[in-house]
Parts: C-alpha cells; structure tokens; sequence
C-alpha cells in the first residue's frame, strides 16, 4: 500500500502473507489512512498473546530437566572382579567339574553341553550328552573362556546388556549370556566351567552344580 506507515508485528504461531513474507508470524500494518480502523483492543489483545507466549516457552525452558549423570564415570576405589590368576585346574578335577554337572542335567532331564577351561583359557575338557544341541558345543567353550577371561560369572555380561550397557559387546571374546562361572580355589582363579544347551537359567542351573565340586 502506499504511504508511510508503521510496522507492528506479533510472533504466535500464525503466518499472514505480505511485504515480510517468508516469517512465520502475524505482520499487522498499520498505515497512517487506516489508523482509526485499528481498534486499541485489537492491539492489546495481540501483545497480550505475545506476553503468553514468552512466559510459556520461559517456563518449559526452566523446568527442562537436566541430563542425567552416567553411572560410568563412576570411579570405584577398589579393582572389581580382581581375582588373581592361579595354577591350571588339573584334567582329573576338571573331569570331576564335568561329571558332576553331568549327573545334574541326567536329574532334570536336560541334555548339555559342558566344557571346562583352566586359568589361561586353554580348553582341558568337554562332554557333550546325548542329545544336547550340536550348536551349543562351541558356546560352551565360550563361556567358559569368557567367565576366566573376565574373571566373573557371564551372567555379568548378560544382566549389563539387559539394562542397556550394550558398550560391553565390544570387548573381545565376550558372551552376554548365563551358564559360565569361574572356578576358584585357595582365593586364586583356577578355570571356569560353560555350559549350553538349554534356556540361560537351565544352563547356569547345571554349571553351579559343576562349579559346587570347587568353588566352596
């Protein structure tokens, strides 16, 4: 229009084309000719809107909650899970380790997989039970390696993972799942047994009986 005028705009939400096309907010003109058209009313209820809109938009922008804290920046005083490594577990205990969570799935009912491992990770002996899943022998062996690696029970893994730890999975030689324990004897890390076959429970059901003949 022609004419000098003055320019008042208010920002709520509302996009009128015009000279300042492109802004996403409601441009009233107010031309020197159409001045007495333009109700005082009208202009206090739009800077009333504008005075709304800036008080909510403070408002959810000071109640925002703060981020919360990462439990792994947590500095333990003290070295978790630090076991030290001791002598291999001999053949003949292993073998006891084996039978006795043999006899354990025989009870039950559930065909397994069971592997021991002596405290450098090196396989010393495994059975696998009529029946037991041929998929299952190698996790096994897994298992165990992990629990001796990592000197803790793999349940450890598994319960991380669940409450979304899942940084874990990027350590070497690792598997998230129950059914691989440590074997300690005399306060020193001797092995670890694995077994595999069955749900995570009915496996680490089966290993403790194993782990019972040496951990006391």
């Amino acid at each position: 229009m022609p004419g000098s005028g003055v320019l008042v705009w208010f920002s709520y939400g509302v996009e009128v084309p015009g000279d300042t096309e492109g802004f996403d907010c409601v441009h009233v003109l107010v031309e020197e000719m159409l001045m007495k058209h333009l109700s005082i009313r009208s202009l206090i209820v739009c800077s009333g809107l504008l005075v709304a809109a800036v008080a909510v938009a403070h408002e959810e922008t000071a109640t925002a909650p703060a981020p919360s804290a990462n439990p792994l920046d947590v500095i333990p005083d003290s070295m978790p899970f630090n076991t030290p490594y001791g002598a291999p577990i001999s053949l003949q205990r292993a073998q006891a380790a084996i039978q006795a969570a043999k006899a354990e799935g025989e009870k039950r009912g559930w065909p397994m997989n069971v592997a021991v491992v002596d405290s450098g990770a090196n396989l010393v002996a495994m059975i696998r039970m009529d029946g037991a899943l041929i998929g299952s022998i190698t996790v096994s062996e897994h298992k165990a390696r992990t629990a001796v690696k990592y000197r803790r029970p793999t349940r450890v893994f598994e319960d991380a993972v669940q409450s979304n730890y899942t940084s874990l999975l990027s350590l070497d030689d690792v598997v998230a799942s129950r059914g691989g324990i440590p074997l300690v004897e005399g306060g020193k890390l001797i092995g670890a047994i694995g077994c595999s076959s069955g749900t995570g429970s009915q496996d680490e059901v089966v290993c403790t009986a194993g782990a019972a003949t040496i951990n006391k």
